[in-house]
C-alpha cells in the first residue's frame, strides 16, 4: 500500500491508521499529515452530528428520530409554507431523504451547498426551501427502495446542528465536547460556524486521525468507550441499519454510509463517515476493524474512488 501511494495511487494522502478489536496496529503519516494534525475532513462531520443527534435523544433534548424538525423553530417564519414541511421529521434529515428540494448534485438545485454557503442566515435559508418536484425519470419516495427518496443534502445536517444548538443552549461545538469528544478523550477538534454564528453540523470539523479512529470504534463497540456508554447502543443500532439506497452501489445509514465491497469474489459491508478529499472512517462490524484514511484532494473527481482502493485491495485482502 506505501509503494503504491509513493507511485500516485492516492495523491495528497496525509494519513492511514488501522485499528483491529479496539488496537491500533498500522499508523502512517504522510506528506503535511501527522499526529497532530487537525484534518479538515469536510463531510465526514455529518456523521458526528448523527451522534450528537443520538446523544441528545438519550438526554430527552430531542424526543427521538420522529421529533417534527420545523417544531423546533417556533420563533421562525419560513418560505413555501407547505403543510408537509411541518411532517418533516429528524429522521428525514439524517437519512437525506426530506423532501425538501435540496441536492448537492445538482448545480440548479434551489438547496445546493454552495447557495447556502451565500446566504447570511443558512438557518433561514434551509427553513425557507421548496417542496422538491419529480421529473417522470426520478423515483418517488413510494417507489423507492426502503420507501426514501434520497438527495444528498447539507443544508439538512446543518438544520440538525442548529437544533442541537437550541435543545441543549450551548454552541454546538460545547455540546460536542460535553457529550462526545470528552468521554473519547478527544483533547482538541475544531468546528465551523455559519455566517449567523450556527455551529455546522454539515461538513468541516477538524480531528486528529487518532481520535477519527475512536469515533470508528464507538460505531464498532455500539457507543461504548473504555466501558462507558457514551451514546445508546440503540442509537448506533439505527445509525448502523440502511434506512435509504443513496447510489447504485452505496447505501445509507443515520448520515453514514453502507457500501458493499468485492474482495476476492467475498462482499464486505462497510460503514463510512466520508468526506471531500477522498477523507474515510472505514467501520467493518465483521472484521472487528476501523481504518482511518485522510486526504487533501478537494473537489477531485477521483478522489473518494482512490480512496476506496487503498481500502478493497490493500487492508481488507490483508485480512486472514
Amino acid at each position: 500500500m506505501e509503494a503504491a501511494i509513493a507511485a500516485g495511487a492516492a495523491p495528497d494522502t496525509t494519513s492511514i491508521l488501522i485499528a483491529r478489536d479496539g488496537r491500533l496496529v498500522y499508523e502512517r503519516y504522510f506528506g503535511s499529515g501527522g499526529p497532530d494534525v487537525l484534518n479538515d475532513t469536510r463531510s465526514a462531520t455529518k456523521s458526528v452530528t448523527a451522534l450528537l443527534v443520538g446523544a441528545a435523544v438519550d438526554r430527552k433534548l430531542i424526543e427521538g428520530a420522529q421529533a417534527r424538525v420545523y417544531g423546533y423553530f417556533p420563533d421562525r417564519h419560513w418560505a413555501h409554507r407547505d403543510p408537509r414541511k411541518r411532517r418533516f421529521t429528524v429522521q428525514d434529515l439524517l437519512t437525506m431523504s426530506s423532501q425538501w428540494e435540496c441536492d448537492d448534485d445538482n448545480a440548479f438545485s434551489a438547496g445546493n451547498e454552495e447557495r447556502m454557503y451565500l446566504a447570511e442566515d443558512w438557518t433561514q435559508f434551509a427553513l425557507d426551501l421548496p417542496i422538491k418536484g419529480y421529473a417522470p425519470w426520478m423515483k418517488r419516495p413510494e417507489e423507492s427502495p426502503h420507501g426514501r427518496a434520497f438527495a444528498y443534502c447539507t443544508a439538512g445536517s446543518f438544520l440538525l446542528g442548529a437544533m442541537l444548538e437550541r435543545v441543549s443552549g450551548q454552541p454546538l461545538a460545547t455540546f460536542a465536547r460535553e457529550v462526545l469528544e470528552a468521554p473519547l478523550g478527544i483533547r482538541e477538534s475544531q468546528w465551523q460556524r455559519a455566517s449567523e454564528g450556527v455551529g455546522m453540523g454539515g461538513g468541516g470539523t477538524r480531528y486528529r486521525s487518532r481520535d477519527l479512529a475512536k469515533l470508528g470504534q464507538l460505531l464498532l463497540d455500539r457507543g461504548r468507550w473504555n466501558g462507558r456508554q457514551v451514546v445508546s447502543a440503540n442509537w448506533i443500532h439505527a445509525m448502523t441499519t440502511v434506512h435509504a439506497q443513496a447510489r447504485e452501489d452505496a447505501d445509507y445509514g443515520y448520515l453514514l454510509w453502507r457500501f458493499g465491497f468485492d474482495v476476492d469474489g467475498t462482499q464486505r459491508d462497510v460503514w463510512a463517515m466520508s468526506g471531500n478529499g477522498g477523507n474515510y472512517v472505514f467501520a467493518v462490524p465483521s472484521e472487528r476493524l476501523v481504518a482511518v484514511i485522510t486526504r487533501t484532494r478537494y473537489n477531485q473527481r477521483d478522489m473518494h474512488a482512490q480512496s476506496q482502493r487503498l481500502m478493497t485491495d490493500y487492508i481488507l485482502k490483508a485480512l486472514p
